[in-house]
C-alpha cells in the first residue's frame, strides 16, 4: 500500500512537470509606420506557428509577442514577418517583398515616414 502511495505521487509530480506552461514573452523592434503595417505585421506574426499573441504599436515599433516556445522561436516569428515585407530587429524583408507592400507603408521611405507623423 505504502508502494502504490510513493508510486502514484511520483506520477503525479512528472505529470504537472509536463503540464507547466511552456509560452514565452518577448518584444521585438519591427519597421512600420501605420494601421495598415499593424495589421500585415500582427498577422503575419499569429501565423507562426506557436504565436498566441502579437501587438504591435505604431509609434514605438515594438511588437509585443506571447508564444509557445515548444513549437517555435523568434528567429521564425521574424522570418514570417520579414516575408511579409517588413524589417525585424535581426531580419531584413528582401527588397522585392517590401517593393509588393502598398506605398503608403513603405516605412524605408523618408518622405512617407514624414507624411505619417501628422497621423
Amino acid at each position: 500500500m505504502k508502494n502504490v502511495i510513493v508510486i502514484l505521487g511520483i506520477l503525479l509530480i512528472g505529470a504537472t512537470g509536463f503540464a507547466q506552461n511552456k509560452n514565452a514573452k518577448a518584444t521585438i523592434e519591427v519597421n512600420g509606420v501605420c494601421g495598415m503595417c499593424k495589421e500585415r505585421i500582427e498577422k503575419a506574426s499569429i501565423q507562426a506557428k506557436g504565436v498566441k499573441s502579437a501587438t504591435w504599436d505604431v509609434s514605438t515599433h515594438q511588437l509585443n509577442l506571447i508564444y509557445n516556445e515548444g513549437k517555435t522561436d523568434l528567429t521564425k516569428i521574424q522570418q514570417s514577418i520579414a516575408d511579409s515585407g517588413h524589417d525585424t530587429q535581426d531580419i531584413k524583408a528582401k527588397d522585392e517583398v517590401y517593393e509588393n507592400i502598398d506605398p503608403c507603408c513603405r516605412y524605408r521611405d523618408q518622405e512617407v515616414i514624414d507624411d505619417h507623423k501628422n497621423d
